[in-house]
Parts: structure tokens; C-alpha cells; sequence
């Protein structure tokens, strides 16, 4: 079965973990990036149930400080479902990661600058243990070929990331699942990351 079929009949998270672990990585992004709104509730609702997210899972121990890590992104919205959250480890900032979003719409609405680091109490609030923070920007360099740093607070992205946060679950070693807040109310639906890596 597929990851779509599997979270369709009813799979508990452990086994949605151990089947994309055992895909080969063009497998696992393809079926992570075929899951619809329907599956992504369901894939949050029961991640709840697994191990809690790390900094690690997004930008994994070793991986140089200021190297990029891309994470293949679908959300659950009518339009422009496909992006991607392109993330770095840097220079001096431990319990953070850096990051922004790479989109077909991106010259238009920007990069949606964040920080990402552990939610209150080391990672202890419910809606998930690493929070994406757009209330928060780099304070620092960041890859060369990444975009130029805008405040969330400006120009039209501030209609999609400004004073957002996203809270995130995981779901395999390369997986995760997250939902986003704006002011601490929730927004409608979730999107689903999938790290492209060679393991």
C-alpha cells in the first residue's frame, strides 16, 4: 500500500514511520507529496502519538554549519500547493535553524524568513516539540545564494507569513507534518515537509 492508502486504513504512526523509512527516497517524497488535506489531518492528529521533533530531523547532525538542507513541501490549500522550506545551522545559534520558503510565488510574495527552534519547556507544547517562528528573522549571514533577507512585516507576504508560527510533528526520519498558527489562532489546513537526502 501506499502512505496515502496506509493513513486511509486506519495505520498507526509507527507503521506509516517504518514504511516511508524503508522507501527509496524518490518513493517516499512522491508518496509524501500525493497526501491531500484529508490524509494530512489525519497524519497530525496521530503523529501525536510518535516521538517528538528535533532541530536534528531538519538539519541532521554533521551537515556543516551555513550548508543548506531542502525539505520538499505540499500544503492543503486550493492553490499553490508545492514549495519547498530550505534550512541551514548557524554560526553561534545552537537552538536555532534559519530558514525560508522556496515557492513558484516567491518574486512576488517573498521568502518568508524564520527561525525555527524547540516550542516552551525544550519542546513540551502539544501541537508539536519545534515551532517555525516568522515572528523571529536571521541575525546573521546566511547561504549566499539564499534571497535577501525581508521583514515578514512588509510587501505582500506579510498576508502569509507575518506573525505566523508553524508547529511541527515528526513522522519518519525524513518526514514531518506541521500546522500553522497566526497570533496563536489556527489557520486552516497543514502541509507535509519531506527532507531530500540520500538515506
Amino acid at each position: 500500500m501506499t502512505l496515502s492508502e496506509m493513513i486511509r486504513s486506519g495505520s498507526k504512526i509507527q507503521e506509516l514511520s517504518e514504511h516511508l523509512n524503508a522507501l527509496a527516497p524518490d518513493q517516499r517524497r512522491s508518496q509524501t507529496l500525493e497526501l491531500d488535506g484529508h490524509c494530512q489531518k489525519i497524519l497530525y492528529e496521530i503523529s501525536g502519538d510518535g516521538p517528538p521533533a528535533g532541530l536534528e530531523h531538519f538539519v541532521p547532525a554533521g551537515i556543516p554549519e551555513g550548508r543548506e538542507v531542502i525539505h520538499s513541501g505540499r500544503n492543503s490549500q486550493p492553490a499553490f500547493r508545492y514549495f519547498e522550506k530550505r534550512w541551514c545551522r548557524p554560526t553561534g545559534h545552537p537552538e536555532q535553524l534559519w530558514g525560508y520558503n522556496e515557492t513558484s510565488v516567491r518574486p512576488f510574495i517573498g521568502p518568508g524568513y524564520f527561525v525555527a527552534h524547540p516550542t516552551a519547556d525544550s519542546g513540551s507544547d502539544p501541537r508539536g516539540a519545534v515551532v517555525v517562528d516568522y515572528f523571529m528573522e536571521p541575525e546573521g549571514p546566511v547561504p549566499d545564494h539564499w534571497p535577501r533577507i525581508k521583514p515578514n512585516s512588509s510587501g505582500l507576504q506579510m498576508f502569509v507569513y507575518n506573525k505566523t508560527r508553524d508547529y511541527m510533528r515528526l513522522v519518519s526520519k525524513h518526514v514531518s507534518i506541521g500546522v500553522a498558527y497566526r497570533m496563536e489562532k489556527r489557520l486552516m489546513g497543514y502541509f507535509v515537509l519531506c527532507r531530500e537526502d540520500k538515506a
